[in-house]
């Protein structure tokens, strides 16, 4: 039985990657997109995420969410990773979405109403999820679970994407975070530690142009992620990000997760790191802030071709 899906999104080339993802797998029942804030400004999103549920044929609404963060500023899109449309500057005319409905209402209303059924998918901040427990705290424990893109714990080596410590989601709003891992519900965080290791390569981008209309799309949106990464990171393809998240859903027994209660600085140079308590050792530790922070779950190693394989495979079905 399909798994029902909120996707939290901010479309964003690799958004656009995961969405596609997530409809085409046969595990995944989309109920709606709700839009946020970071690759673009909340009205791009929402109008990409209009563009691409047409283009790609979805059958769910968009609903508009967050403008910005819960209390820092935004701090602004980004245009040099996905473009100034945030869909990689291809030349699409996407017109304005107009008014949609409230994406905090939906989540509310959908989790009430489906209790213990409905999964969360957040790849962009987490300010509509942060905003839905302020607003409703008893969701928390009426949500099936929620899959993060976001965070990293560095237990691969792998630093930060916008500071030495920090994963762009999170510094985007790490209120939002931090009040989403505090929030008593099953969470699992699939970080950079397991995103940076799971590269489409120029092979494969071929391969699903060549292979349908949809994959052609993806293509020509991810050029410009592809040109980023080669001329300003030196290296050729790039992270599936977002597409980890549905992954994880479809094939948790891909990736190697570890558990632990996690906090996020909000504040000075560590802003938006993802810290994960080693409680083993709280005997020794001045435990304010740490004191009745449910578990999490993080992602810390992952099986990147078996995962790029199930997303060829998925898309090319």
């Amino acid at each position: 039985m399909a798994e029902a899906v909120i996707f939290d999104t901010d479309p964003g080339i690799d958004d656009a990657m995961a969405i596609a993802f997530a409809h085409k797998s046969p595990a995944v029942d989309l109920l709606g997109l709700t839009t946020t804030f970071g690759n673009g400004t909340i009205e791009q999103t929402t109008a990409n995420a209009v563009f691409l549920k047409n283009q790609l044929g979805l059958d769910c609404q968009v609903f508009q969410g967050a403008g910005a963060p819960l209390e820092i500023e935004f701090d602004g899109p980004a245009h040099h990773v996905h473009g100034s449309d945030a869909l990689g500057d291809t030349g699409y005319d996407i017109p304005a979405a107009g008014n949609q409905p409230d994406a905090v209402t939906f989540i509310i209303d959908t989790v009430r109403a489906r209790p213990h059924e409905v999964t969360l998918v957040a790849v962009g901040r987490m300010t509509n999820l942060a905003l839905a427990v302020r607003k409703a705290p008893d969701i928390a424990k009426l949500v099936k679970r929620v899959v993060i893109m976001g965070g990293v714990l560095g237990s691969t080596g792998i630093p930060g994407n916008v500071t030495p410590v920090a994963e762009a989601n999170i510094f985007g709003d790490p209120h939002a975070a931090d009040e989403m891992m505090r929030a008593d519900w099953p969470l699992v965080m699939v970080g950079l530690d397991v995103t940076m290791k799971t590269i489409m390569t120029n092979d494969l981008v071929e391969r699903l142009a060549q292979h349908s209309q949809m994959g052609a799309l993806l293509a020509e949106i991810g050029a410009f992620y592809q040109r980023f990464y080669r001329e300003v990171l030196k290296r050729e393809g790039y992270p599936v990000h977002d597409s980890l998240a549905v992954a994880y859903l479809m094939a948790p027994h891909l990736f190697e997760t570890q558990a632990g209660p996690i906090r996020v600085a909000t504040e000075g140079l560590s802003m938006g790191q993802t810290i994960m308590g080693d409680m083993s050792r709280a005997a020794n530790y001045a435990l304010d802030g740490w004191l009745d922070v449910p578990d999490k779950q993080a992602c810390i190693s992952v099986q990147a071709q078996a995962v790029l394989d199930l997303y060829m495979e998925t898309l090319m079905s």
